[in-house]
């Protein structure tokens, strides 16, 4: 009998100390989910937050958001804005793209940039209302805000919202997505500027396109 009940006492004991280590265990998952500062989809370690399914970003320090959200717009179809945590690498208040220049061949203006994603990815002023060609477009008052407030080494989260109800920056515009020729004309305008920006001639159209317009010219003539 005394053995018995020894037995059970320390049973009772050993299971006692179970659920307690269980439920340590589980205290960390538990405040993984709380990790979230308050009305973003960032945790606290980062200094600048990116919601891509809804077109926004915040600045945020100690945990707690000090700006935003604001209206923002990610790259486009074929150019989307790198999802992940980074860190921020440079600043230029004065940038210039000579990779997306102007149509006229000057450099395209990036007021206020904050680097902080591999290929020149940065924030920089741009209408919230256009694709960018992979960087955050932000309204110019709110670009020199965050060129401003973050600092090199700064992180900076890009992720996609818990809701996912916008759908990016087509859903959020409520515009289509580029069709392939669409994109093909771009490219074609692109190309252009950069052979304006280095004093070169316009690249020359492709063959294919030179027999679709005589084709088109012979059949217009059948007509007449």
């Amino acid at each position: 009998m005394g053995k018995r009940r020894r037995v059970a006492i320390v049973t009772a004991g050993v299971l006692s100390l179970s659920g307690a280590f269980g439920a340590y265990l589980a205290l960390p998952a538990m405040a993984a989910g709380s990790d979230k500062v308050a009305g973003t989809p960032c945790t606290a370690t980062a200094k600048a937050c990116v919601d891509l399914d809804d077109q926004k970003a915040w600045l945020i320090s100690g945990g707690k958001v000090t700006k935003g959200p604001i209206r923002i717009s990610s790259g486009g179809q074929g150019k989307e804005t790198p999802k992940g945590t980074f860190h921020v690498y440079s600043k230029d208040k004065d940038h210039t793209s000579n990779e997306f220049p102007l149509p006229n061949g000057q450099p395209a203006p990036m007021p206020n940039s904050v680097f902080f994603a591999p290929g020149g990815i940065a924030f920089h002023g741009g209408d919230p209302k256009r694709a960018s060609a992979g960087c955050v477009h932000v309204p110019a008052a709110d670009a020199a805000t965050f060129f401003d407030t973050l600092k090199v080494g700064d992180e900076v989260q890009v992720t996609e919202s818990l809701d996912k109800v916008k759908g990016g920056f087509y859903g959020v515009n409520k515009i289509d997505p580029p069709t392939k020729a669409e994109q093909e004309a771009a490219a074609k305008r692109l190309a252009a500027a950069k052979a304006k920006a280095a004093g070169m001639p316009a690249p020359a159209a492709k063959k294919d396109d030179d027999k679709k317009s005589d084709d088109k010219d012979k059949k217009d003539k059948k007509k007449d």
